[in-house]
């Protein structure tokens, strides 16, 4: 069919092509009249291919355009596309033959605005949150002392070297680095296999399990500080056993893996000196308190010694009591040993007077019968002796027993006191009492510490009333 004005010879003119060729003349039309282009708009589908490639719709509320990353160039990207985000796409535009549609080849890509970035993420930190991610219930205390740190970070950069440098000042201790990305394509999932790697050494392993982890990063913008907003990092930190202090960017930057944290520092420094006690005031601490101690266990036994002296000043000397006892003892062994020597003396004259009047027969019975009897007679004197040591040391007891009966001490525990002036003298009437002053109350278990002040009128001494307690 031909068009109104066209005549069958003008048609016959017409260049023929064939598809490929008319695909590829359009290839080069659209290449060399937008070879360089910048496009501004809302990210719509967004597919990651097995092979590393990115293919995206860029579009607003008229049109869409298609647009492929190739994995080189999507693996300097720092920071994830995702639906719905305002983007400025730069690159070339081409056409794709097999479809017969045009697509835009990007060579980078760049949130359209701080606002676009931020939106998504308190969209995630809301999402998160309402999970409980970021509860305090689930924060742990830090380790007081730590023997081992773990800390996820990039090896080559400053970071590590201020927190080595921070604990060989504070208090030295083993550190354990896991080298990691910080930034850029790929870091989000490194820094969360780094903390999910910590997490499964084995307490008693080869390799030490830390008892503290540190997650950590200098400054940045909020694209290089992006990768510690993604989902995996922050649910890696959640789920952390080992207590987890997050030291990323500055003290104005803020991620999301500082509210799954068990703890945010400002810094790297920062999370050094909170991993770790200073040293020099931990041994200061150490010896106030070693001080202390022994100033109060002074105190105690001079407390102890001063109640010891005030109660033998009451008991009185335990010689007063035994001593006239002790006396008589010794005057009656004296007495028995006297009388022992004139019993066997006067038998031996009496049996000497006898001796001579008595035939050998009748005086070795006589002497048989004296040695039997002077036998019994030392029996019995050893009994009497025994007696008579023994009669002392019970009255002995018993003098003992009334003493411990008269003792103030056994008052006290019927639930009387002493009173006790500054001076140490025991004040038996009100008027021995200072109107204004300490006086010390003596309890059967200790002693109180009292201060008398005046009141309206001068205390008087009253009668006790008939039949009172005190009576």
């Amino acid at each position: 069919m031909l068009k109104a004005g066209m005549t069958s010879s003008s048609s016959d003119n017409i260049h023929e092509y064939t598809v490929s060729q008319l695909a590829g003349a359009v290839k080069r039309a659209i290449e060399d009249g937008f070879g360089f282009v910048r496009v501004k708009g809302e990210l719509g589908r967004v597919t990651r291919a097995p092979s590393g490639h990115v293919y995206l719709d860029l579009k607003d509320e008229n049109a869409t355009i298609s647009g492929v990353i190739w994995k080189g160039v999507a693996q300097r990207i720092k920071f994830a596309p995702e639906l719905g985000m305002e983007v400025v796409a730069t690159g070339k535009l081409t056409t794709f033959p097999g479809q017969s549609k045009y697509q835009i080849v990007i060579d980078s890509l760049e949130p359209a605005g701080a606002g676009a970035l931020m939106a998504i993420l308190e969209e995630r930190k809301k999402r998160l949150s309402a999970e409980g991610l970021f509860d305090a219930s689930r924060k742990r205390p830090i380790p007081y002392l730590p023997d081992v740190i773990g800390v996820v970070t990039s090896p080559s950069g400053a970071v590590i070297r201020d927190i080595l440098h921070r604990l060989r000042e504070r208090f030295p201790r083993h550190v354990l680095v896991w080298p990691t990305l910080v930034q850029g394509k790929g870091a989000e999932a490194q820094i969360a296999a780094a903390i999910e790697g910590f997490n499964a050494l084995e307490r008693n392993g080869v390799i030490p399990r830390p008892d503290v982890l540190i997650v950590a990063r200098g400054g940045g913008s909020l694209e290089d500080l992006w990768c510690f907003n993604e989902e995996i990092v922050v649910r890696a930190a959640a789920a952390s056993d080992i207590p987890l202090i997050s030291a990323v960017g500055h003290e104005t930057d803020t991620t999301l893996i500082d509210y799954a944290a068990d703890l945010r520092a400002p810094t790297p420094t920062a999370a050094a000196e909170k991993a770790t006690p200073m040293r020099a005031e931990l041994l200061a601490e150490t010896l106030n308190k070693e001080r202390r101690m022994i100033t109060a266990e002074h105190r105690r036994l001079d407390e102890r010694r001063l109640r010891l002296v005030s109660a033998a000043r009451g008991l009185g000397r335990p010689e007063d009591a035994t001593g006239a006892l002790g006396q008589r003892l010794d005057l009656a062994a004296s007495r028995l040993a006297a009388g022992l020597r004139a019993r066997k003396d006067g038998a031996e004259t009496r049996l000497a007077k006898t001796a001579t009047r008595l035939r050998p027969m009748i005086v070795r019975r006589r002497i048989e019968d004296g040695r039997n009897s002077l036998k019994r007679e030392a029996v019995r004197l050893c009994d009497v002796g025994g007696r008579m040591l023994a009669r002392p040391g019970d009255r002995l007891k018993s003098l003992a027993g009334l003493l411990q009966s008269l003792s103030y001490k056994g008052v006290l525990d019927r639930g009387f006191a002493l009173v006790r002036k500054a001076d140490g003298s025991i004040a038996r009437r009100i008027a021995d009492l200072p109107a204004v002053g300490a006086v010390a109350l003596v309890f059967a278990d200790g002693e109180r510490g009292v201060r008398l002040g005046e009141t309206g009128e001068k205390a008087r001494p009253k009668k006790p009333a008939q039949g009172s307690l005190f009576d």
